[in-house]
């Protein structure tokens, strides 16, 4: 390999540095990696190191000299090398050296493999982009990790995990924040790698409540990367608007305020100049599509924390293959672009008509449109349901009947500006199923906490071992793109 790809010498002063000023590791390991290292010796002795550290031990000769022996990779002519290097303090240009060189070596290494499934493989050209800039962000990023992680490391990762949460003061979100208080208790949040569906019939606000969720990220600073399939981009605001000013969508669509709600509106707008929101609204996209741009847009825009999809069903599929093998690879897409973006994937989803002919119209995760994938693929499968909807349904039908038959019709139905609502929780790998309680207020298309006082409105939990879940630890302006 060209010189001009490694630099043994940098490599050694580094390693030298560290065993003369082990207090410097615990930083330095966060901006090196094994694989930075061009010498498989040197490789070696970086990890005999992250183990000392991990162990608590020192990282010093005589312990590094232990733990390579244990590994049966103790080069003594090498570490001689090392220890006879001039230690220097100021190591970063050092570091930024061996990274740069290790970054030409992985680009190297990608020419070679688009070669490979380009000439020899023959795979199609769709592919092999797809290949190419999932590799390429993994290098950008510096994500490369390897094959398996031993259980040291594991147990490591773990437990400086469960610290994390004990720091937090035993909150009860780990994930990203649903924008729900008992939401939130039940599921923690909606977590790094996370797909999740969020699922409805029509008219019941499935869109209207993860904008809610939207509002309330874009509220704390956090980004999020919206695909609106169904609605333009300024309809998707309007509607941000509404729940950020409690001005009735239906006047925010037509102008009609007054001065107060003018007001209102104006420290809104002035809000969302700042906000992280981006928004492709497009209206036709495939899986391959999707993930180069949220790959791009995340690369660009690394406080990014939550993607969304609206809908599902809307998505194209790549080729001529039946629909429910094309949603089938969208759903595994969308899961593995979750776990690599590190980054929860909230798609919205369609359901089946045919529960509206049963008595009790609640959704169930066979009702799911290629239920099969989907729900296979996802962490989380919330089901959004208004008893309401279906009541007023009725209701015009009753109305219907009755002109037909040339009878009087009387209204039973009341129609309300709040509405109770559930959230069901059909799946969820890591947490309770059951349903959430929340009020839909119609004129603001918003979602709210229901009020804890009344009885009504108490979260249900159902499958929840709260005994073994028990654990003691000690001690710029707007911007809308099209992506």
């Amino acid at each position: 390999m060209q010189e001009n790809l490694y630099n043994i010498a940098f490599e050694r002063t580094v390693l030298s540095a560290i065993i003369f000023d082990p207090e410097q590791f615990d930083e330095l390991s966060s901006q090196l990696k094994k694989d930075d290292f061009y010498l498989p010796a040197h490789k070696d002795i970086f990890e005999a190191m992250l183990l000392l550290m991990q162990k608590d031990l020192p990282i010093d000769e005589e312990f590094l000299k232990k733990e390579l022996q244990a590994m049966k990779k103790f080069d003594e002519a090498v570490m001689l090398e090392i220890l006879s290097a001039n230690p220097i303090a100021n190591i970063k240009a050092y570091i930024d050296e061996i990274k740069d060189k290790a970054l030409k070596r992985n680009l190297l290494t990608l020419t070679t493999e688009i070669k490979r499934v380009t000439v020899e493989e023959e795979l199609p050209s769709a592919e092999v982009v797809d290949i190419v800039e999932k590799k390429l962000y993994e290098i950008t990023q510096e994500n490369q990790k390897s094959d398996f992680k031993d259980s040291a490391t594991m147990t490591y990762e773990t437990m400086e995990y469960i610290k994390e949460m004990k720091a937090r003061g035993n909150s009860i979100l780990v994930g990203v924040d649903t924008g729900f208080s008992e939401l939130n208790k039940m599921t923690t949040g909606f977590g790094k790698g996370d797909l999740v569906i969020i699922a409805a019939r029509p008219a019941m606000g499935k869109t209207s409540f993860i904008l809610n969720t939207v509002n309330s990220l874009i509220n704390q600073g956090k980004g999020v990367a919206f695909f609106s399939l169904e609605m333009p981009a300024e309809q998707l605001m309007l509607r941000l608007l509404s729940i950020q000013t409690s001005i009735p969508l239906q006047k925010l669509r037509v102008g009609d305020l007054d001065d107060a709600q003018w007001n209102a509106l104006s420290g809104a707008i002035n809000n969302m100049n700042s906000a992280k929101l981006f928004v492709d609204d497009q209206g036709s996209v495939n899986i391959n599509q999707l993930r180069s741009k949220l790959r791009k847009l995340k690369n660009q825009h690394p406080e990014i924390e939550l993607a969304v999809i609206d809908y599902l069903q809307i998505m194209q599929g790549i080729g001529s293959q039946d629909r429910h093998l094309q949603v089938s690879e969208i759903s595994r897409g969308l899961k593995m672009l979750a776990r690599e973006l590190e980054i929860p994937i909230v798609a919205l989803s369609q359901l089946n008509r045919g529960l509206e002919s049963r008595n009790d119209k609640r959704p169930m995760l066979s009702d799911i449109r290629e239920s099969g994938s989907i729900e296979q693929d996802a962490d989380i499968i919330l089901f959004v349901y208004r008893d309401d909807v279906y009541l007023y349904k009725e209701e015009k039908e009753r109305e219907k009947a009755a002109k037909a038959e040339g009878k009087e019709f009387t209204p039973t139905y009341v129609e309300k500006e709040e509405e109770e609502a559930e959230i069901i929780i059909g799946k969820q790998r890591n947490g309770p199923t059951g349903h959430v309680k929340l009020i839909f207020q119609k004129k603001l298309t918003r979602f709210v906490d229901a009020p804890r006082h009344a009885p009504a409105f108490e979260t249900v939990y159902e499958n929840v071992d709260t005994k073994s879940a028990q654990m003691d630890v000690g001690g710029e302006n707007i911007s809308m793109p099209t992506l």
